[in-house]
């Protein structure tokens, strides 16, 4: 039986998986990304590979399917820019043939997301869908008419960069104002440490959770803050929701989508960000 090794490589963990021809996963391997050490990153995501194959023995494994947040080439073998980890033209393919020994496919996370949602998941009846990944950026990968769109470079759905404010916020990739800086993981626990270091009240909760260092608040703690009824941390992720509906709808306006799936690590707070991101669809 052969089976495959699929890797998301993410601003601050490398997940990974095996997987058969169904997109069955049938074992799983984790670790924290070195987002800062280029040579690191890459030893990570061999020992995974590693950890996976001693798994899976009995099983020929075919190759490792790597998902990287960053902007890979239009030929899939670098990764050109990635504005939450140090690569910079650095030729991760290669770099991980070299070190695992396996053939590697490499690709941006949110277009491996999309077609994986488009061949497996919720996206299986549609011909036309954009993937709209809210985690440490938010990314982004098109299908139409069954195609996974790359663009002339390989770049195509870098949606996180469309700017939103002009003037806005400075973004990782140089430019100010890109959606990412409003609907992802990273805005929600900008605002909420902002918050708790102003000493507001309206974080008392949120400040109890991290013990008033707002270095120690995170995703998660504003997530489960939430679901138990806190008020500052409903309306935190209320705003992210907005900002990802009204994206949202500009991205409708142009690509007229059947319609849009949404990933990442920020979605699995559920309606308390995708009900407030339905509210704002029709409105733009």
């Amino acid at each position: 039986m052969t089976v495959y090794i699929g890797v998301d490589i993410r601003g601050t963990k490398i997940a990974a998986s095996t997987v058969d021809s169904t997109g069955k996963v049938l074992d799983k391997a984790r670790r924290e990304t070195p987002a800062q050490d280029v040579a690191a990153i890459a030893n990570a995501v061999a020992e995974v590979a590693a950890e996976l194959q001693a798994k899976s023995s009995g099983r020929t494994i075919g190759g490792i399917g790597v998902a990287c947040a960053g902007f890979v080439d239009a030929d899939g073998e670098a990764v050109v820019f990635a504005p939450n980890l140090a690569w910079r033209d650095e030729p991760l393919a290669q770099r991980l043939r070299d070190a695992t020994g396996l053939p590697v496919t490499l690709d941006n996370d949110a277009n491996a997301a999309a077609w994986g949602e488009f061949k497996f998941g919720a996206a299986r009846e549609a011909k036309d869908t954009v993937m709209v990944t809210l985690g440490t950026g938010v990314g982004g990968g098109i299908v139409s008419q069954d195609q996974l769109t790359r663009g002339a470079h390989g770049m195509a759905a870098e949606i996180g960069h469309l700017r939103v404010v002009p003037d806005g916020r400075r973004c990782g990739c140089g430019n100010r104002g890109c959606w990412e800086q409003y609907a992802s993981g990273t805005a929600l626990v900008r605002e909420a440490r902002e918050m708790v270091a102003a000493q507001s009240p309206h974080a008392a909760e949120l400040s109890a959770l991290c013990g008033g260092d707002p270095q120690a608040l995170n995703g998660t703690m504003i997530t489960t803050a939430a679901k138990a009824g806190d008020q500052a941390s409903i309306e935190l992720l209320e705003d992210i929701g907005r900002w990802a509906g009204e994206g949202m709808a500009s991205l409708a306006a142009v690509l007229d989508p059947d319609m849009f799936v949404i990933g990442g690590g920020v979605s699995a707070a559920g309606d308390l960000v995708l009900e407030p991101a339905r509210a704002a669809l029709p409105d733009n």
